[in-house]
């Protein structure tokens, strides 16, 4: 058929919804009007996920402009208004809490949410989420810094449904590893502090939680203990990076943790004195010290 101009409405829509989002917001939405309209079709934006387009080049200090961000704000304030306020899955990064408080006024119904790397998501936008979008089942947080423990607590206590969380921060350990990173260097150092206050959000609020990633989190055992005191459903959790946790700590306390079937550890060495050192070699110190006080091999 040479006139594509002539396809019925459902059946443009049908082939449309094959492509992806950013095959959709380059080509057809530029082909005609008609094509434009079926293109904000609510039917097509139940979900928004640019992960794969980030996923797919080099991180670039663009991403981290008021420019580039600006951009994606916009497109998210676009989506939700063709979504009808449909939306269900979000999945972003580089956004602000101009858009995402946009969102989440407007899309009650979303599920999951993953914005990650957003120096300008608050716990401002966070409350908007927690008090207007109660069935989140996924959350990704990871390298947004202006995110406090508040925060946490309020996604808590009023997301009952919440399964997984990304709370990932960026590798504070060791200022060489970001020599020449795209990342602001001021942001690095903004690195959140509180990892016990944190980890203790968890445990009291998000019992429910099945997949828990904190990548780099200062949490202490007591931090550690208050995770797997209360969130009994655990069963992966991440702490790769968390440079205050022992062997013992963690075979302590992932013990209660009946359904527990990956636990990612720390794989980092600190030592007595001096800088923490990152892992490095393919048999490291984080294993040998991980060996040297492994409770399992005690055991009579």
């Amino acid at each position: 058929m040479d006139d594509w101009g002539g396809l019925a409405p459902e059946i443009l829509t049908n082939i449309i919804s094959r492509l992806t989002i950013q095959e959709r917001w380059t080509g057809p939405m530029f082909v005609r009007k008609s094509w434009l309209a079926v293109c904000r079709d609510p039917y097509l934006w139940s979900s928004f996920d640019l992960e794969p387009w980030f996923e797919s080049y080099p991180e670039s200090t663009q991403w981290w402009s008021p420019d580039f961000e600006r951009k994606i704000d916009s497109m998210i304030r676009s989506v939700v208004d063709w979504s009808d306020g449909g939306l269900t899955e979000i999945r972003v990064r580089h956004c602000s809490d101009h858009a995402l408080s946009y969102a989440a006024q407007r899309c009650p119904n979303l599920e999951a949410l993953a914005v990650r790397s957003s120096p300008h998501v608050t716990d401002a936008s966070m409350a908007k989420v927690a008090f207007r979008c109660r069935s989140v089942k996924e959350l990704d947080i990871s390298y947004c810094h202006e995110i406090s423990h508040d925060a946490l607590v309020m996604i808590g206590r009023n997301c009952p449904n919440l399964t997984t969380l990304k709370r990932n921060l960026m590798d504070w350990s060791d200022s060489s590893r970001h020599i020449g990173s795209v990342v602001p260097t001021e942001y690095i150092g903004a690195c959140p502090q509180d990892g016990d206050r944190e980890a203790e959000a968890f445990g009291k609020h998000m019992m429910n939680l099945e997949r828990l990633e904190i990548q780099f989190s200062r949490l202490s055992a007591k931090g550690l203990a208050w995770v797997c005191e209360g969130c009994m459903k655990l069963e992966y959790l991440d702490l790769f990076g968390c440079v205050h946790l022992s062997s013992r700590d963690i075979a302590n306390n992932v013990s209660r943790l009946k359904g527990i079937k990956e636990v990612k550890k720390p794989d980092v060495y600190v030592p007595r004195s001096g800088p923490v050192v990152a892992q490095t070699e393919r048999y490291g110190h984080w294993r040998l010290y991980d060996e040297r006080f492994d409770i399992q091999s005690m055991r009579i």
